[in-house]
């Protein structure tokens, strides 16, 4: 009986010990993890963005407070409405009078011969664009537009050029340059909209661009 209490009170110390050890093990470890382990602060690069579907990272274009105020928040709603349709920089569409002909005329129906809000023609249309935003004045028609307007080619259209399409035989259609390959006009299907010269029913029928300016001799009766 003696032994088996002094067996027993043997393992219970023995078990204890060795409970006391793992324990003491377990501290052990932890202390020296924290101690060899040293917590790096997050560090952030300037200068550097990621850009969505790629694993390169791109050097962003570092922009002061005043750049920001005057380019973003003095935006207007137009603006980022039009730099959303033409998929271009918000900051780049800074001829607010263009775009806001275009909102005032948007949708208006295509009616051949018509000058109105109740109905215009293509070359009326882009006449009187040219003529309340840049002071130009153009010929009546889109041919007689296009035989006094200096020839452009595509890459060189600028803001304001003309662009002439032949729809139904030579010079048939007109619209207004407004860059990224887009142009306003006044269609036959939607009336006053914008479209894009790379569509293919406009890329097929473009046939040059034309440069009207103050100087240029204008046939008035035509």
């Amino acid at each position: 009986m003696k032994n088996l209490f002094f067996v027993s009170v043997a393992l219970g110390i023995f078990s204890g010990t060795s409970i006391s050890v793992k324990a003491q093990t377990s501290v052990n470890i932890m202390r020296l993890s924290g101690d060899v382990t040293e917590k790096i602060p997050a560090r952030f690069i300037e200068g550097i963005e990621m850009r969505p579907g790629t694993n390169t990272p791109a050097k962003a274009r570092k922009v002061t407070g005043k750049e920001m105020n005057s380019s973003i928040e003095t935006c207007s709603a137009l603006q980022f409405k039009y730099a959303q349709l033409m998929n271009v920089e918000v900051e780049s569409l800074s001829n607010l009078p263009l775009f806001n002909f275009i909102e005032e005329w948007w949708a208006t129906r295509y009616h051949y011969g018509g000058t109105s809000k109740s109905g215009i023609d293509c070359s009326a249309y882009c006449g009187t664009l040219v003529a309340q935003v840049w002071g130009v004045k153009t010929p009546r028609t889109a041919r007689a537009m296009y035989s006094v307007a200096e020839k452009i080619d595509r890459q060189n259209l600028m803001e304001g050029d003309l662009v002439f399409f032949n729809t139904r035989g030579g010079v048939s259609h007109v619209g207004v340059y407004l860059g990224n390959g887009y142009f306003t006009h006044a269609s036959t299907g939607n009336g006053v909209t914008i479209n894009n010269l790379e569509e293919n029913y406009y890329k097929t029928k473009f046939i040059i661009g034309g440069r009207i300016t103050a100087n240029t001799n204008i046939i008035c009766n035509e």
